[in-house]
């Protein structure tokens, strides 16, 4: 990846009001990321700020709407409910660590993950503990002398790993189950409304990927570069694509897309896959030219819709056979995953650009919005407009680990977009590396 040491080779480097609902053998699955389709028609781009909403650390965690209330988690620990209307807290709840964790809603419980190694169900009316679960722990995927950088003997977290698993639920009758990974390298199904164990799986590295429920498979991949499919009931494997061998440098951040018996998904690999559901086996993979997909795709109208890294752009694939229809670039990674209502797709890059494209323009008609941040700092962090690693590294020495960390910090200070957005009321909301909670009017 063009981040750091550019010498070295490549290698080295959610249709609902509040959440994607769907009907799968009479069970309701609620995927905070599986469809990220919203009601609506035409282009409806992005028109006045409603209101923002500050909290006290950066925002990686997606945004979700129930009943008028907007939820939302920060780094800063807490999970805030914010009223859709004015922009005013409600009510916050507090964690001992980060929530990079997106949410899920069922009833009157939201469902999230924090850093201090819990899983929370919390009361969307007051922001009451309902349970909490103790993982073995979360963390950033980390090790000495990461990728080759110097000091050799300090302990380095990966720069380039924004979330920790999201919990999904599934509802079949009166019983309801709630799925999500963790980095003690499990997959855990809990009671919803007990938060009791049902059943855990094992994988072989820490699992930062989001569940996706489809019939009667979890499908879910993690740092061991591994996509699983398991029985939702048993937790027991169907089966597994191992996506590549590179321990370490490759791995699954993204969720996966279903769609007409095949799933869809990225990884810190410079390929797309298409598998078939039945089977694990590959369909197609698309060649993302050495660049990392860590986006989450959604499709519509056969074609699947997706973030790049390096390249920065949002690909148009044929959903049958993985071929190019257009690609629409941008100023800077791709990492947020982009939602789809009637004819417009939305999206962040991390330079703090918010996008809305005409899907009938194939990539020729669309509206951006900026940040405050990115409107200020971005004459002194861009080169010509656009991320440049070695040029915002100000002639550091990049083979040091700190020099990077900087360099990140100065790209997150343009109010970098990596939260997904979620529209209701005709209003978008999105998070940002800012610290603040957006929400948008859509121009009618």
């Amino acid at each position: 990846m063009k981040r750091f040491l550019a010498t070295l080779p490549f290698y080295f480097f959610l249709i609902f009001s509040y959440s994607a609902l769907s009907q799968k053998n009479n069970a309701e699955i609620l995927n905070s990321f599986s469809d990220r389709i919203f009601e609506g028609k035409g282009y409806h781009p992005t028109s006045t700020l409603k209101w923002k909403y500050k909290t006290d650390g950066r925002i990686f965690s997606s945004p979700i709407a129930k009943n008028g209330i907007v939820y939302i988690g920060s780094e800063d620990g807490f999970l805030y409910a914010i009223e859709e209307k004015s922009g005013t807290a409600k009510w916050k709840f507090k964690t001992n660590g980060a929530i990079h964790s997106s949410l899920s809603i069922l009833d009157n419980i939201i469902y999230f993950g924090s850093f201090d190694g819990n899983y929370y169900a919390v009361n969307t009316k007051d922001g009451k503990l309902i349970w909490k679960f103790k993982t073995g722990g979360e963390h950033w995927i980390g090790e000495n002398g990461r990728w080759g950088m110097k000091p050799e003997t300090q302990y380095m977290d990966d720069l380039w790993s924004f979330y920790i698993s999201s919990p999904v639920v599934y509802k079949n009758g009166k019983s309801a189950l709630v799925v999500f990974g963790s980095s003690d390298a499990n997959v855990y199904s809990l009671d919803a409304k007990t938060g009791n164990l049902k059943w855990k799986f094992k994988t072989n590295g820490p699992v930062h990927g989001t569940p996706i429920i489809d019939k009667n498979k979890i499908y879910i991949g993690g740092w061991d570069a591994t996509l699983y499919a398991l029985n939702i009931e048993s937790g027991k494997e169907i089966w597994h694509f191992a996506t590549g061998t590179q321990m370490g440098f490759t791995g699954i951040q993204s969720s996966v897309a279903v769609s007409d018996g095949k799933v869809y998904f990225g990884a810190r690999e410079p390929f797309f896959f298409a598998l078939d559901a039945e089977t694990g086996k590959q369909i197609w993979k698309y060649n993302a030219e050495n660049s990392w997909i860590l986006s989450s795709a959604v499709i519509k109208d056969n074609t699947v819709y997706v973030g790049t890294s390096d390249t920065y752009a949002l690909l148009a694939l044929d959903a049958k056979t993985g071929a190019e229809k257009y690609r629409f670039k941008v100023n800077g990674y791709v990492y947020s995953s982009p939602a789809i209502a009637g004819n417009t797709i939305y999206f962040g890059d991390f330079t703090g650009n918010f996008f809305s494209l005409d899907l009938l323009s194939n990539g020729k008609t669309s509206n951006f919005i900026s940040t405050d941040n990115r409107k200020q700092f971005a004459s002194s962090t861009l080169k010509n407009d656009l991320l440049d690693f070695q040029y915002a590294g100000q002639n550091d020495d990049l083979s040091f680990y700190d020099n990077n960390k900087k360099v990140m910090d100065r790209f997150y200070q343009l109010g970098s977009i990596v939260s997904s957005p979620f529209i209701s009321n005709n209003t978008i909301y999105f998070g940002s590396a800012d610290g603040y909670l957006y929400a948008y009017n859509l121009e009618k």
